[in-house]
């Protein structure tokens, strides 16, 4: 058994656009930007969407959304999610980026939320001899 959420909506953006982005969907959403200078290739956007953390990600590839799903077995709902039809892409770090059917990108990251609110939030799953 183990518990999975969707944390975090990222703005993927061209590295050389992903300022100009960021502002814009600051003053779009009504959200205070957030420079992360321990992970520069994000930039936050405070209370953008209730509930999630929401953040422009300069990216060396072309514009999209991708969200991340946040579990505490990242293993386990990676499985879960290759036989609802994902195929994996890559692995980085201890999170692993999908292709959901229809060709959207996820990421499993392992939980990076407040513990109390993880668990508020979390769905739980069977597991797989379930």
């Amino acid at each position: 058994m183990h518990r999975s959420r969707l944390s975090t909506l990222l703005i993927d953006a061209p590295s050389a656009a992903a300022e100009r982005s960021a502002q814009f969907w600051s003053a779009a959403l009504g959200a205070r930007v957030e420079h992360q200078p321990e992970e520069p290739q994000y930039t936050g956007l405070r209370g953008a969407v209730p509930g999630l953390v929401t953040a422009v990600q300069a990216v060396d590839d072309e514009p999209r959304y991708h969200v991340d799903l946040e579990t505490d077995d990242v293993d386990a709902e990676v499985a879960r999610l290759l036989a609802l039809g994902a195929v994996e892409v890559s692995a980085w770090q201890g999170c692993r980026t999908l292709r959901a059917p229809g060709g959207h990108l996820l990421c499993v990251i392992p939980v990076h939320s407040d513990p109390e609110e993880f668990a508020a939030h979390a769905r739980t799953w069977p597991g797989p001899s379930a």
